[in-house]
């Protein structure tokens, strides 16, 4: 049963930028909600389910090769694919 339903829940970790190991693209283009101490965010550059964190950009701050900074913050976080509809499953630490 876990083998359906695993196509249907987003990656435990998983991160925009293309030159992280945790890229995905093929996934990013379903469309991923994040949901995050129970607020929904839409500005999350990465996030780990099983860690308990997201990193999100520290305003207009770049660093010296002229990437966004980065902060992480730590709580739970919710994961769905977006392109599922409202009834999608959620990925989240049990």
């Amino acid at each position: 049963m876990s083998d359906t339903a695993a196509p249907d829940v987003p990656p435990d970790r998983l991160s925009i930028n293309p030159r992280s190991e945790y890229f995905d693209a093929s996934k990013l283009e379903r469309g991923i909600g994040i949901r995050f101490k129970g607020v929904q965010r839409h500005n999350v550059d990465e996030y780990c389910i099983s860690e308990g964190w997201v990193r999100v950009q520290a305003g207009r701050t770049m660093d010296r090769k002229g990437n966004p900074l980065t902060i992480k913050l730590t709580g739970p976080v919710e994961a769905w694919f977006e392109d599922l509809g409202d009834d999608a499953p959620v990925a989240k630490k049990a």
